[in-house]
Order: structure tokens, then sequence, then C-alpha cells
């Protein structure tokens, strides 16, 4: 066996990091392998396990994550943190090319060699000296320094940021002896290390000094539990921002979060593999909470049947939700209740963002649908994906979605009414807001009458009268166009069929006119409320809103091959006719 490895190990082959997790014989060959584990969980040929037989487990879910080496294959040197930090930052550059005024040459036998003037060395330890973003991933760092070299304290005190990813650290240790030297550190990276200890008992007593003044802190990547990972993060009394992306987390015990319950205000949990917000229940007890970063996992649910989703405290104010599974609107609907603090959302690459109401058939982006029902059912929200939401913006989400609960509520039998209310919250309060919206329902028919499977269309150009003829829902729209160039005496490529829905829109901008502009450069707190007042007068139309405010929806029915049925809702269809 192999005398210079062990296990849990770091080793670097040609900049591929892995950890040793074996050393011994494998079956059907001779001498000692190495079994190890990449960093690059893709990297490997299996999982620890060869021809049927378990060698070691990783720590990686991957099935190849996992190779056997020779021992004696060449791997790089760890090295120091201050040779690491001497090697990018204290190169000479042109410098080496040209010997020193003050330097003297120095004779070994017949060889010479240059000895290095005092100058030289003090022009290098003053450039480490002013350092302070520091960023040594990927140095082959193991240790803090080595017998022979010169003093963290003296060579880099002014370092704020420092960044120690993948890297050859096998323990938390080396990085308290770094830390405890940098008193201007704010910023550090740990990040991409495959830790085998986390801190010896000198270094836990060690730990509050050499961390004090640290607020932002990473650790993802590194494969550790969420014990661990909040234990090692306990000992950072000022820690503000933690990056735990990465991990494999599918669900947060509860433990022991120390200083974090009041400093913590950012986390992120990015690229896990939780997939509901009760996995998430231990973080309710981070009373300072403000940012929750969620992206990339596979939230599909606020709580599993049978259990209860947390109620985070309403410190809260931010939730990055984007790229999950989430697939229907009462997610969005149960945001409030469990976030009441919320005013800042990502929920963007969501199913339910794809397809936001399926019953439409008009063409508009389902994107911009998707974010004004967002707006509209969350009420106390002030930016989404980015984009602040202005005055004007919630007021025309807030009747665009009202609009649709309207459409939903004509297309069910009066006594289904409150069926479809209670998958609408903010309903009651949007009517208080805007007025209850009119519902008008069409006559039902049979389905299995020939009445059923005809749409009585209504033609009107300018300037003529208008025709009703019965069309098959099965014709396509270029036949429409036929019946209709008949009745007009037009030739049918020569016009264009528009689809006069009877449904509103709101007018995007309505309330930029009225001096309330979403180009001004202003803070969140200050957005205005929602005026109240005369903005809920009706109008001429009956719209329930000042005249302006409302647009009659329109859809024009492009040249195709789809059936009339799929284009237009309804059996009584207005359709107005222009030229091309």
């Amino acid at each position: 066996m192999s005398q210079t490895h062990h296990l849990g190990q770091r080793v670097s082959f040609d900049g591929a990091l892995c950890t040793v997790r074996y050393i011994g014989e494998v079956a059907g060959t001779t001498g000692t392998w190495l079994g190890v584990e990449w960093d690059d969980s893709s990297r490997g040929k299996h999982d620890g396990s060869h021809k049927g037989v378990r060698y070691f487990e990783c720590l990686s879910k991957s099935p190849h994550a996992a190779s056997f080496v020779r021992p004696t294959r060449p791997a790089q040197e760890p090295q120091s943190f201050i040779a690491a930090l001497q090697e990018k930052y204290g190169s000479e550059g042109t410098q080496r090319e040209t010997r020193p005024a003050d330097s003297k040459i120095i004779m070994f036998g017949t060889k010479a060699a240059q000895e290095m003037g005092f100058d030289k060395i003090r022009r290098k330890m003053a450039q480490l000296k002013e350092l302070k973003v520091v960023l040594l991933d990927g140095m082959c760092v193991a240790t803090a320094w080595a017998e022979g070299e010169p003093g963290i304290k003296e060579t880099c005190p002014n370092i704020t940021q420092l960044d120690l990813t993948r890297n050859l650290i096998e323990s938390i240790d080396p990085v308290v002896e770094i830390c405890r030297n940098l008193p201007k550190l704010r910023n550090l990276g740990l990040s991409t290390n495959r830790y085998q200890s986390l801190l010896s008992e000198k270094s836990v007593s060690e730990c509050r000094e050499a961390f004090q003044g640290v607020s932002e802190m990473g650790l993802a990547e590194t494969l550790l539990s969420w014990e661990d990972l909040s234990y090692v993060a306990s000992q950072f009394p000022s820690l503000e921002i933690f990056n735990v992306g990465l991990n494999q987390l599918s669900h947060l015990p509860i433990v022991d979060y120390g200083s974090l319950e009041n400093t913590l205000t950012t986390l992120n949990l990015e690229y896990n593999e939780f997939e509901s917000i009760a996995a998430l229940q231990s973080l309710t007890a981070l009373t300072a909470l403000r940012n929750l970063h969620l992206k990339g996992n596979s939230i599909l649910q606020m709580a599993p049947e049978g259990t209860k989703a947390p109620i985070f405290p309403p410190a809260l104010k931010y939730l990055d939700i984007s790229y999950n599974d989430v697939q229907d609107w009462a997610f969005v609907d149960a945001v409030p209740t469990h976030f009441p603090g919320i005013t800042g959302l990502r929920i963007s690459h969501n199913p339910v963002y794809e397809t936001p109401d399926p019953s439409s058939k008009a063409s508009s982006s389902s994107t911009e649908e998707a974010h004004m029902f967002t707006i509209a059912r969350i009420g106390a929200l002030k930016t989404l994906n980015f984009t602040q939401i202005s005055h004007s913006d919630r007021g025309n989400a807030e009747m665009f979605y009202l609009s649709r609960i309207a459409k939903q509520l004509a297309a069910v039998p009066e006594s289904d009414e409150a069926t479809v209310i209670e998958n609408h919250p903010r309903y009651a309060e949007l009517c208080e807001i805007y007025g209850e919206p009119d519902i008008i329902r069409r006559q039902e028919v049979n389905p299995a009458f020939l009445e059923s499977r005809l749409v009585a269309v209504n033609f009107h150009r300018e300037g003529v009268s208008s025709k009703t003829t019965k069309i098959p829902k099965s014709y396509d729209i270029y036949a429409v166009k036929g019946i209709a160039g008949k009745l007009f005496g037009i030739a049918p490529l020569e016009l264009r069929l528009v689809w006069e829905t009877g449904e509103w829109d709101p007018v995007a901008g309505y309330y930029d006119r009225e001096g309330d502009s979403s180009d001004e450069e202003v803070e969140l707190e200050d957005v205005p409320a929602r005026a109240g007042g005369d903005d809920n007068e009706q109008d001429s139309e009956g719209t329930g809103s000042k005249p302006g405010r409302w647009v009659k929806r329109e859809v024009e029915l492009k040249d195709g091959p789809r059936q009339l049925g799929y284009c237009v809702d309804g059996l009584d269809v207005t359709l107005r006719i222009e030229a091309n």
C-alpha cells in the first residue's frame, strides 16, 4: 500500500480535483489502486462499485463520479496559502530579465547565481500588502503556510475578499489559521472543496476571533450535510450572506443556528433537490432572513398532502423560485400566506409561467399574461422577475386578471360560481377596488345536437350591412375567408378577418398619461399605493373604470389550416372584415 496517500486526501491530476476514497487492490488486477471521487461528477466511470463489487461510497449521487487510478500517477504538488499568493500576485513579470542595480552575483563552484536585492524584495512585499481582493481558486492550496515562509499578517494584511474555492483543503482548520491573520476580511469563498473534517477543538476556540468580520461566506458544492453546513456557518458571528448551492440538499432538519438567527439576511440554496417549501421549515428560525434564493430546485408545491407549509417571518422580503416545477396558480396564491412580508419575487421559467391560461385562444404572449396574473394575485409585490412594478402596472394587471375571472365565471353555471371564486383569493378584494365585472353567460347547447357544431358568424364591414351565417367549427380559416368573400364580393386573399372577442383589456400606460411615469427612478418603498375615489367610477361602456383604461380585445385570424372552432370561443362570433 502506498505510504504517500491517505483516505480523504485531496489530489489534483492535471487540474482535475478529486478525493481519495479507497486505497487497495481491485479484483482482476495486480497492484495497488486509488479509488477517487472526482469533483466533476461526470468525469468518472462508476460510483465506487466495479464489476459488482462495492469498494467505496461517494458523496456525489452521480453514477459517474468515481474512478480507479494508480498511486504512481503524477499529481500536482499541494502548496501553502502564502506560496499560492506569491505565485499569483508576487511575480515580477518583465523585471525578471533585468538584474536590479542593488543585486550582486554569488558563485557556487563554477555556476553563478543572482541574489535578489533588498529593493526588489521591498517592492514585492509592498505589492502584496496592498492586495484587497485575492482569488486563489484552483491553486492547490492545502495549508496556511510552510516553514520558512513569511507570516500572513505581515505579507497581506489588507485582504477583504478571499476566494479559496477548488483547492486541496481537507479541513476548516487551515482556513481558521489564514483568517485569524486577516483582520479586514469580509468575504470568504470556500466552495467546491471536499472537507474530510470540519474543525478541531483548537480551531473552534479560535473561530469567533478568526471569522469575526466575515459577513459573506460560501460553502457551495461541498456536499456537506445541512447539519455540518450550519455548524460551520454558526462559527461566523457576523455572517449575513451564506451560499450553499449545489449540495444535494432535499430537506433541512432542525438545527441550532446560534447567532445566525439574528445576523443571516441572505441564504442561497440554488440547485439543490428541494421539492416543496415544507422542506425548508427549519429556516423559519432565522428571524433576520430577508432574501431566500431557491433557483434551480424541483419545487412543485408548498407542502405534500397531509403536511403543512411553514410561515416565514415578515422580515423575508425577496424570494427567487425560478427554474423550478411550479405548475399551478394555487402555489402563487399561497405565497402571501407563507411569505407574509414578500415584496420581491422571481418566478420565471416554471411550467405555470409557460402556459398561464390554457383556456385562452388569444395569440398574446403567455409570458406577458403570466406576468400580469402574478402581479394581480400577490398584492404586496413591488418587483417581479427583476422588474419594478409601477402604479400603472398594478392597476392594469389587476383589471386584466379581474376580466379573466369574469370569463371563467361566465363559462360555468351560476351554481358553480363559488367553486371558481375559491380559486381566486383576491377576487373579493379586487371587486371592492374596481367593481364587480359583468358576467354574461351564453345559452348552453346540447353537444349531441348539430347546432353545437355550428358557429353563428356575424360578418360586418365598415359602410356595409352586416351579414350572419352559420359555419361548421371544422372549417379552416381559408374556408371562412372564402365565405366572407362571397358574401361581400371581395377576393378572399384581399381581406383580413378580425375576431371581436367582446372582452376588455387594460390600456398599457394609462396612468403614465396622468403623470405617473414608470420611467422615473424611484425607490421601491416610494411606489405610490393604488388610487381610490374617482378611479373606481363606472365609465360610459360599463367597464368598471374611467374612460381610456380599457380597450376591446381583438384577435386577427391568420391564414392557415387551423379550424374555426380552435380560433374562437363560443357559438356566436363577430368577425370584422378589413382590406389587406
